[in-house]
């Protein structure tokens, strides 16, 4: 029988080695050790009597007959991984997901994800990266992450995404401040005489903002921009500057009153939320946790997401 030859561990630590491009990584992965993992690649390679990778300095290279036993083996993971869904028993799945987040995602809809995440699949644990979407960006790239939560543009094409929606910008200050201003319409150049403080330079909403502003009217303006959302809403609240942030981010505080709305006509683009993952080699699990992401996102209690066509 073919199962006396190779088991589903060797075939799982070819796809990760080829996917990391490292042993020291696949074993990291797959919770062993690194020579496990070189004495499984090693036992494939005598079963199948051709060499499947080369190792050059560090780095990992799949042969041209490598190439082809690779594509084999996800589709024999992915088989074995239809055979628990057939069964209904996803407490079988025994992995990990690598999940990247933005600050917004963190702030608003993650801890319910990370609930349903545990009641659908009890034995995958995740491990949280909580970073700009440029970075989470590049660790998608590089698989590094399973599965990034993040918001456009981005910089590189996904075969897995699924949009997430759009989270729609708001003027806000510390009610003291508030009430300085006309409660109508704030005008550009009653803003601008006191610090904006918004997205990290380079964003989206960081570029759209100082164009916004580039006027000759603008004089002494004091663009404040900051990779924490959370640290922009807090100097808003001490009252040290305006902020134009998502306003899922201050739902509460605009409910309770620790912020006030500015009525300013202009806004930024709503940033775009969407679940990219890699799906040619996902894992069922990962698939899942983006529809979730989808779900959760829906049914955040703090502020709906704003439906922008």
């Amino acid at each position: 029988m073919i199962s006396h030859h190779f088991t589903l561990k060797q075939i799982e630590a070819l796809v990760w080695v080829a996917d990391l491009g490292s042993f020291r990584k696949a074993a990291h992965h797959l919770n062993t050790t690194q020579p496990n993992i070189s004495a499984r690649i090693a036992g494939l390679e005598t079963t199948l009597g051709l060499p499947l990778m080369l190792r050059d300095a560090g780095s990992v290279r799949m042969t041209p007959r490598g190439s082809e036993v690779l594509a084999q083996a996800r589709i024999i993971l992915q088989e074995a991984t239809r055979m628990i869904e057939i069964a209904g028993r996803p407490d079988l799945v025994d992995d990990r997901l690598r999940l990247g987040v933005t600050e917004l995602v963190a702030a608003t809809w993650l801890r319910p994800l990370i609930v349903r995440l545990k009641e659908v699949y009890p034995n995958v644990s995740v491990e949280l990266t909580v970073d700009l979407s440029r970075n989470l960006d590049r660790e998608l790239v590089s698989n590094t992450l399973d599965l990034a939560l993040q918001t456009a543009p981005f910089g590189t094409a996904t075969s897995g995404n699924i949009d997430i929606g759009n989270y729609g910008y708001v003027w806000v200050a510390a009610p003291a401040l508030a009430q300085q201003l006309d409660a109508n319409d704030v005008t550009q150049a009653a803003l601008i005489k006191h610090p904006i403080l918004t997205h990290t330079r380079h964003t989206q909403a960081y570029l759209e903002v100082v164009e916004h502003f580039d006027t000759k009217s603008a004089g002494a303006m004091r663009i404040v921009p900051s990779n924490s959302l959370s640290a922009a809403m807090h100097m808003a609240m001490d009252g040290l500057g305006i902020a134009v942030l998502p306003r899922a981010l201050l739902a509460q505080h605009l409910s309770e009153g620790s912020l006030s709305e500015i009525p300013h006509s202009w806004r930024p683009s709503p940033l775009r939320v969407a679940a990219r993952y890699h799906a040619e080699r996902a894992a069922t699990f990962v698939r899942d946790a983006a529809e979730i992401a989808a779900t959760c996102a829906a049914g955040f209690e703090g502020m709906p997401l704003d439906q922008v066509k």
